[in-house]
């Protein structure tokens, strides 16, 4: 069957300019363009486009997208199967935030006692999901399966004042990056030093054991993907490329 892009619109759920915008940048290409000049997709490009809504939805940037469905191995049944697994630990996650509310309103309605560890247990069970879901397959190639599961569990593991203290030191990180590259400070003088410190530390709150290798590795791939860099530059533009030449310098 084919759509105009009207109709795929509206099967979709998305929009025209979306669909516009992903012809324009190659991701979803038209079977063709008619005489009237709509836009005509046929079966294989319904297709793609559930591939593509299915990993936007997984937090996937689009030329990472395209990258994927191009790549010549791409298994589609996999990429399901995939996107399927990533759905489930996102519920999975979603579930536990859910119940730590409703526990929380309860307690508060004088309903139940709610310890201390129940109240952060959500908000961990949901970190480790996101982190699965978006960059679970890099970490897994990285470290292995047995070190991601471990680190999840010391993750899961933390007291109230450790999570507490880890969150606020992931945002004094950031927060210094911008101040270094700001006061034009090198990555290997004092002030990065001292950054590439605290963020070590910060990874002693989730990393069974530490080596500078693996942290090497972390803070490359810091500068090379583009989701990384991203979360770093919205700091300050260059943040991730400081950090990584930093801990590099360690």
């Amino acid at each position: 069957m084919e759509y105009a892009i009207d109709k795929l619109c509206k099967l979709a759920g998305v929009t025209s300019r979306t669909l516009r915008h992903y012809h324009r940048i190659g991701l979803l290409t038209p079977l063709r363009v008619n005489s009237a000049g709509y836009r005509i997709y046929g079966p294989r490009e319904v297709d793609r486009l559930q591939h593509i809504l299915f990993f936007r939805a997984l937090g996937v940037d689009l030329a990472e997208i395209g990258r994927i469905l191009d790549a010549s191995d791409f298994d589609p049944a996999a990429a399901l199967r995939e996107h399927l697994r990533g759905l489930l630990e996102r519920r999975a996650g979603l579930d536990r935030l859910i119940e730590t509310v409703s526990k929380t309103i309860e307690s508060q309605e004088g309903e139940r006692m709610m310890s201390d560890h129940e109240k952060f247990e959500g908000f961990k069970a949901q970190m480790v999901a996101e982190n699965r879901e978006k960059y679970g397959d890099e970490a897994t190639e990285k470290y292995g399966e047995a070190e991601v599961r471990a680190s999840e569990a010391k993750l899961m593991g933390l007291s109230e004042a450790e999570f507490a203290d880890m969150t606020a030191l992931g945002q004094r990180i950031l927060d210094e990056l911008a101040a270094a590259i700001r006061d034009g400070a090198s990555p290997t003088g004092e002030a990065g030093q001292a950054i590439a410190r605290l963020h070590r530390r910060w990874l002693g709150f989730t990393w069974p054991s530490y080596s500078v290798e693996a942290h090497h590795g972390l803070a490359q791939m810091y500068a090379d993907d583009g989701r990384f860099a991203a979360f770093y530059d919205a700091a300050a533009p260059g943040a991730a490329v400081f950090l990584r030449d930093a801990i590099l310098g360690l």
